[in-house]
């Protein structure tokens, strides 16, 4: 396993982020364990959740069942306290987990009470990456980074990162820390896969300018750039969304998973390699349900795309057409 800086900071991370929002509602409590076990041995050592994880029926505008992923993954450190020391762990703050008023948000209020309920739940006395699942403009950013400074103040938080944010958004965050003199965010945490690649024109530029480590969410689209056209023809089941949206881009498909084949590797390998050889990308973050799915990319880190291939792939699968505003003026 590869390892790189998280964004600024000094810490190192691997080159693959284990996601768990599968934990505890699409994989059970043993399998996910295996999972965890498994990803430590293959050197990943950068592990994401979040306070909400574990929802049934995977509802945003209503309070979450509270913490199921958090809890699974606490009794998991529980059972063997070395393994705490051994994970960069990761968490967000934001979404719906209590009723009322000042249930979902950044106050800090809200920062304060997610963040103790987080700590209990994962069975640590510390995050190693609280991050604001969403940007919260009613908010004013004086109130958060005092509320995020004094997690830090008390241990309780190491480093602060974004998720789902836009370029502006980052841009007010860090300049409104740099004027507190607070470090400010690390990292932001956006989807990014080949076919959706609009964090390019904004998100990117502000992340390498800012200093912040890019965590892509869904690097295979949900599944759809990882041999979907395969899969489908061997009976796998896939959702009635992805059948659209395999309907919608099967000309880009069929070209995608040729090309993969060409190369000797799997859709999903080639999707991520693609992911690391930007160097604003940290760690694509691997959300797999399965051990199958886990093992599969052990050693994309390895996989070396040349001029021609990332050339090829461009065609099959376009940005935006580069960075604002010359993507789209002078």
């Amino acid at each position: 396993m590869q390892y790189t800086q998280l964004g600024r900071s000094g810490v190192k991370v691997s080159r693959l982020c284990l996601g768990t929002m599968n934990f505890g509602s699409e994989t059970g409590e043993a399998d996910s364990c295996a999972i965890m076990d498994k990803a430590l041995e293959m050197g990943i050592n950068f592990f994401d959740t979040a306070n909400s994880y574990g929802w049934e029926g995977r509802v945003w505008e209503t309070p979450q069942i509270s913490g199921l992923t958090e809890s699974l993954i606490g009794r998991w450190f529980a059972a063997d306290r070395s393994r705490r020391d051994k994970v960069v762990l990761a968490t967000k703050v934001y979404s719906w987990m209590h009723s009322g008023p000042n249930g979902v948000g950044l106050s800090a209020y809200s920062i304060r009470q997610n963040c103790e309920d987080s700590l209990r739940r994962l069975q640590t006395d510390h995050i190693d990456l609280y991050q604001m699942h969403h940007v919260d403009r009613s908010c004013p950013w004086e109130e958060i980074w005092e509320a995020f400074q004094t997690l830090i103040r008390q241990g309780k938080v190491v480093y602060v990162g974004s998720s789902n944010f836009a370029g502006w958004d980052i841009a007010t965050a860090c300049q409104t820390a740099k004027a507190n003199h607070l470090l400010g965010p690390v990292s932001e945490q956006s989807r990014y896969s080949l076919d959706v690649r609009t964090i390019e024109l904004e998100v990117v530029p502000a992340c390498r300018h800012y200093g912040l480590g890019i965590i892509p969410w869904s690097p295979l689209s949900f599944g759809l750039l990882g041999g979907v056209l395969k899969k489908h023809e061997e009976g796998r089941r896939t959702s009635a969304g992805i059948q659209k949206r395999i309907e919608r881009l099967r000309p880009q498909l069929e070209r995608w998973e040729s090309l993969c084949d060409r190369l000797g590797h799997s859709p999903a390998q080639v999707a991520l390699a693609w992911m690391l050889h930007n160097p604003v990308v940290t760690a694509p973050i691997i959300g797999p349900r399965t051990m199958a799915q886990l093992t599969s990319v052990e050693n994309v880190h390895e996989i070396e795309l040349d001029a021609d291939t990332l050339t090829q792939i461009d065609e099959i699968w376009p940005g935006p057409g580069g960075e604002a505003p010359k993507a789209y003026a002078w």
